[in-house]
């Protein structure tokens, strides 16, 4: 199900062609205002028929497209970049019957390149930029006249035409290259953001069962009573010493056992029935250090702070979120992890602790970014890089989202290792109700 999201949520990314088809309308617009402004209003004689054949052909598509596909059709990549190219073709030959590169809507040709940077893989976006460059070349040789006052010829020196042609070409390079890095990082984050909210719905799942096995467990109540009651009725009329007396007993001792396995279900649906229902900070730091503890890698807990000990309502996002520090800090350590924890009367600070390499420079900045993996290579990760960066990301966003704030630094000389700290304001950590 989680896989199926993910995928469906990919597909949503894809271009739609209905932005494709207004964008060609607006094309259209400006090109035929553009045609008639210069033969109408300025006067300038331009194969005109010839012109808006071009034109015409762009809006005869734009109507192939909406009548054969809905409006919220969303392209594969393949025709995303068929259609972007058609774009480049088109204005090339507008060009070509217009000046070349003289005319200064030549600059157009960063428009398709721009759209592909933004939605289209990188190889795609490269080749389309090829593309309108083989034009752009072209065209700097081989083009009718530029429009303009009749009977006289204007004719740019071939330098500043080539000077026109550097300027598309580090056009479409820088702009190409920025928007694609804008966008992949949007891309990037909303992946993240996507993968998170899978992580959420789980433990929003695993919540949801405890509420569950509490109305299991007061549907099973009723049937549970009445066979105690028989079996209760069968052991009056059994000798307690025959084979079928022995079986009654075990019958009675089963119902009895499975009466407080269902009081212990029922208690989980209750707010106040179960005290594993409210944590205290040292009672909080052993269950997430409790299960790491069998990897061989001592795990050192210290507490300082004040009377009375901060306590929490137990929170499945803080649990995964620190739980994930804890074994980032375990896969990394090369003989210790050390936990401590500090409160006084107005913030409550975990501070996780290893001695290992540290944080690499180039990432310290950027750690808790989607797709930023921390220190590369784990000791527990066999020699090889592991993960994709999304672990520190998600339980950044599962702590932040319970009201705590996350420093990442390196253990100050001439100790080593990576250092972070999780901190609270003490109301948002004691606060009674649980976020999620």
């Amino acid at each position: 199900m989680a896989d199926k999201a993910f995928v469906d949520f990919r597909h949503a990314q894809q271009l739609r062609l209905d932005t494709l088809v207004r964008l060609r309308w607006l094309a259209v617009i400006g090109q035929s205002t553009a045609v008639a402004g210069v033969h109408f209003g300025l006067g300038f004689p331009l194969p005109f028929g010839l012109c808006f054949l071009v034109i015409a052909v762009s809006a005869w598509l734009n109507i192939a497209l909406r009548i054969r596909y809905p409006v919220s059709h969303r392209l594969g990549d393949g025709a995303a970049s068929v259609l972007l190219g058609y774009d480049i073709l088109q204005l090339a030959a507008l060009l070509y019957l217009t000046g070349g590169l003289d005319n200064p809507f030549s600059l157009l040709f960063l428009a398709p390149v721009l759209i592909s940077a933004t939605a289209l893989p990188p190889w795609r976006t490269l080749a389309l930029g090829l593309l309108a460059m083989a034009c752009a070349t072209g065209l700097a040789f081989l083009h009718q006249p530029l429009p303009w006052q009749p009977g006289e010829v204007f004719q740019l020196p071939f330098l500043y035409t080539a000077g026109i042609w550097a300027a598309i070409f580090l056009g479409l390079s820088f702009t190409g290259i920025y928007a694609w890095r804008v966008a992949e990082e949007a891309r990037q984050l909303a992946d993240a953001l996507s993968a998170t909210e899978l992580v959420l719905a789980r433990e929003q799942h695993l919540s949801q069962l405890d509420g569950l096995a509490a109305a299991a467990a007061h549907e099973l109540g009723t049937p549970l009573a009445t066979i105690a009651l028989v079996a209760k009725e069968l052991s009056r009329q059994a000798s307690p010493e025959s084979a079928m007396g022995e079986d009654i007993a075990l019958l009675r001792e089963q119902v009895e056992r499975c009466r407080g396995i269902l009081g212990k279900l029922t208690s989980l649906g209750t707010e106040d029935a179960s005290p594993l229902e409210s944590l205290t900070l040292h009672h909080l730091i052993e269950e997430v250090a409790g299960p790491q503890r069998p990897f061989g890698v001592p795990i050192s807990v210290s507490l300082s702070g004040e009377p009375p000990e901060p306590v929490c309502r137990r929170n499945p996002g803080m649990l995964y979120g620190l739980g994930n520090l804890v074994d980032n800090a375990l896969d990394f350590a090369r003989s210790r992890v050390d936990i401590r924890a500090h409160w006084d009367a107005e913030t409550v600070a975990i501070t996780v602790a290893d001695d290992g390499a540290g944080f690499a420079p180039e990432v310290l900045l950027r750690l808790g970014e989607p797709y930023v993996t921390t220190r590369g290579v784990g000791r527990r990760a066999g020699g090889e890089a592991s993960g994709l960066g999304l672990g520190l990301f998600i339980a950044k966003t599962l702590l932040e989202r319970s009201g705590a704030t996350l420093a990442f630094r390196n253990a100050a000389a001439p100790a080593q290792g990576a250092v972070v700290t999780v901190s609270w304001p003490r109301a948002a950590f004691e606060r009674t109700s649980v976020a999620a």
